[in-house]
């Protein structure tokens, strides 16, 4: 169960709000109104019927959320890969390299959750994360309660187990199509940033 508070909309009329029909072209005062809002009596309006307010900022709850995976954070990978270099005795001079979150058994470059330039208006995911299918509500950065079904899943189809054969990790801004920053220099070669040239601008 995924329990948050949607994106916040504010003051919205019926058409966005509701979805109603817009009315003719021609209509006086506006066409983007309910054109009826009920009968003279009862002489109160229903709530049924669809009125202009507030849109957005809602507590919700979503059920049946499939769980594709439960990643652990570059820190804790770390820290995993520090421990497994000091049973080994190996030359604690060299810190060895987190293996990536990312990689499936299909999968195997060593590459992290967050895409190349990170997520849009998010960043870089530096903890632990949970890939869940579909979306869920609120806006990127708000904090979302995770907490174990009520209703207990029977159907085949939430016991079917999963296999994640690729996680795209391409850039998110425009059209990416490089996987890794590695991979990127590998076919394209050393850019400008990277050698530290000033952009040129014609």
């Amino acid at each position: 169960m995924f329990i948050d508070v949607t994106k916040g909309k504010g003051f919205k009329g019926v058409t966005s709000r509701w979805h109603t029909k817009k009315l003719p072209r021609k209509t006086h005062k506006g066409l983007r109104k309910v054109a009826c809002i009920g009968a003279w009596h009862p002489a109160r309006v229903a709530r049924s019927v669809a009125r202009a307010g507030q849109k957005g900022y809602f507590h919700r709850t979503e059920l049946n959320k499939k769980i594709y995976r439960i990643g652990m954070g570059l820190q804790a990978q770390l820290e995993v890969a520090k421990a497994e270099a000091a049973k080994d005795d190996r030359d604690k001079n060299v810190l060895p390299k987190p293996k990536g979150n990312a990689s499936t058994e299909f999968d195997l470059t060593a590459k992290n959750i967050t895409p190349i330039g990170g997520f849009p208006h998010y960043g870089e995911v530096r903890n632990d994360y949970v890939m869940i299918k579909g979306c869920c509500m609120g806006p990127r950065k708000r904090v979302i309660t995770l907490r174990k079904t009520l209703i207990p899943q029977i159907k085949p189809r939430s016991k079917e187990k999963i296999v994640l054969k690729f996680i795209d990790t391409s850039s998110k801004f425009g059209h990416g199509r490089f996987q890794t920053r590695a991979e990127k220099q590998a076919i394209m070669g050393p850019l400008n940033k990277s050698l530290g040239r000033p952009r040129v601008v014609a």
